[in-house]
């Protein structure tokens, strides 16, 4: 059964007062057009990037299939000096490089200690920084992390949720996103934050069989084009050439709802890790009763769940 794609809206010339009126409490996502991103969309050529930031280390993905898998980690870390990790990155073929002629880059900027700071492209790619001008369609107490991204062309990120907003700023090149709405988590085989079904093209149905009930939403992303990513939207990413893009998280929710340990941007809410736990424990509890008790009560804990909790508004 094939799954329907649905396409992603596409709004041009879209203002911070439209932005949070009509489509930030939509919770959808949607593509921004003809956004004023500053100098970056026609400055940011490989030799710019490659000169302005020079050959400072940078730790990057290293994969020889273009399929990233965070959970069977089929990558390695690897550090270059950031000029050389650019023109890597622009090649299809290497003369030199780590695991296979072909093999496939990726820059996630992180925090100077990944462990305790955030990633902001003003600290760890100041020259850059300034030639971005990044849509503040937020408070600026909200803002949480701007992350700096350079891919090879061809290369897949696997599927996952973020916690906070999102907008996704495709600076230079193409890619393809394809994304699950919060509702169609049952669907897609969770690990953590992240889906186990990495090709969503031609998914292993045997050992998937429920993924094809997940909604497909799908939108193409040209350069100056901007991407909202609700929080909990699940999303799956293929650069279809090599480019830049830059990502800026926010708080959705206040402040003090967050994971103060949190620099990715991806623990869950601390409210929900407490009843994750506090679900966990009485799982346990139940281990205490014969198997035909354990069933009766577990189906009656998930209609009080679906009945107190699920919504029934959003489609």
């Amino acid at each position: 059964r094939e799954q329907s794609v649905v396409p992603v809206a596409r709004l041009a010339g879209v203002t911070r007062e439209q932005f949070l009126r009509d489509i930030y409490p939509r919770r959808r996502p949607v593509v921004l057009k003809g956004m004023e991103l500053g100098a970056c969309t026609t400055k940011w050529t490989v030799d710019y990037l490659s000169q302005a930031e020079g050959s400072k280390e940078v730790k990057i993905h290293v994969s020889a299939v273009p399929q990233m898998d965070f959970l069977s980690k089929n990558f390695v870390y690897r550090t270059l000096p950031f000029d050389v990790f650019v023109q890597r990155a622009a090649e299809v073929k290497h003369k030199e490089y780590f695991l296979s002629e072909d093999e496939k880059y990726y820059l996630r900027s992180v925090g100077e200690d990944a462990r305790k700071d955030i990633a902001d492209i003003r600290k760890q790619f100041p020259i850059l920084a300034e030639d971005v001008q990044i849509p503040e369609y937020f408070e600026k107490e909200q803002f949480f992390s701007s992350v700096f991204r350079i891919s090879s062309a061809g290369l897949q990120l696997w599927t996952h949720y973020d916690v906070m907003d999102n907008f996704l700023i495709q600076v230079t090149g193409k890619k393809r996103v394809v994304l699950y709405s919060p509702r169609d988590a049952p669907y897609l085989y969770l690990s953590g934050t992240k889906s186990e079904v990495l090709d969503v093209d031609n998914p292993d149905l045997e050992k998937y069989p429920l993924f094809v009930k997940a909604k497909r939403y799908q939108c193409f992303l040209e350069a100056g084009d901007v991407l909202f990513i609700p929080a909990l939207w699940f999303h799956n990413v293929i650069s279809e050439e090599f480019g830049v893009a830059l990502n800026v998280f926010w708080k959705h929710l206040p402040a003090e709802s967050y994971d103060k340990s949190d620099t990715y941007g991806n623990k869950d809410p601390t409210a929900a890790s407490r009843a994750i736990q506090i679900l966990d424990r009485a799982l346990k509890t139940l281990e205490e009763l014969p198997e035909e008790y354990r069933d009766f009560y577990a189906r009656r804990m998930v209609l009080r769940i679906q009945e107190k909790a699920y919504r029934n508004d959003y489609g």
